[in-house]
């Protein structure tokens, strides 16, 4: 058995094999940021093509599914999530067949910063040989990373030193 505990402190024990049934297949239950944009880009392959689309400038649907190998029902499925939820747009490209750019909008372009993180997470955990790919700042050449900082004082802060608390959202 193990012992779950849920952000409103109720206690369950489940073992793990149900662990999955308790969750459930979506976080609609769960009342939190989090949780709410893995229901959009939590899926294996939705980071990815945010992240060729942002990084390697990829538009087109032939272009994702060369670049990722990812097969047509799963990419077309999550285009039309992005497009839905908001984080691309859909532009024809062509007057005789219907062929759309892919083009990422502000809330798309946002998810920058997490694949950043993301990457930096594999680089120093999943990747022996070294960082696949870098970032990097094009003015200056410099590394770019993410650094987690105080918005009221502005100082770095080690996670140790961050709580979460209860927002107005709650």
């Amino acid at each position: 058995m193990m012992q779950v505990i849920y952000p409103n402190l109720r206690l369950c024990l489940v073992s793990k094999s149900r662990v999955s049934e308790v969750l459930g297949r979506t976080y609609a239950s769960e009342n939190c940021s989090a949780a709410r944009a893995l229901e959009i880009v939590g899926e294996r392959w939705s980071l990815l093509i945010i992240r060729d689309a942002l990084f390697r400038g990829r538009t087109r649907f032939s272009e994702f599914e060369q670049s990722l190998h990812v097969a047509p029902n799963i990419l077309t499925s999550r285009l039309e999530r992005f497009v839905a939820e908001g984080l691309m747009e859909k532009r024809r490209y062509s007057e005789g067949a219907e062929l759309y750019d892919y083009v990422l909008t502000d809330k798309g372009r946002e998810l920058g910063s997490v694949i950043i993180a993301l990457t930096a997470w594999g680089d120093r955990w999943e990747a022996p040989n070294g960082p696949p790919a870098e970032f990097k700042h094009e003015e200056c050449d410099g590394a770019v990373g993410i650094n987690v900082h105080c918005e009221r004082c502005g100082s770095s802060v080690s996670l140790s030193a961050v709580g979460a608390y209860p927002g107005p959202g709650r």
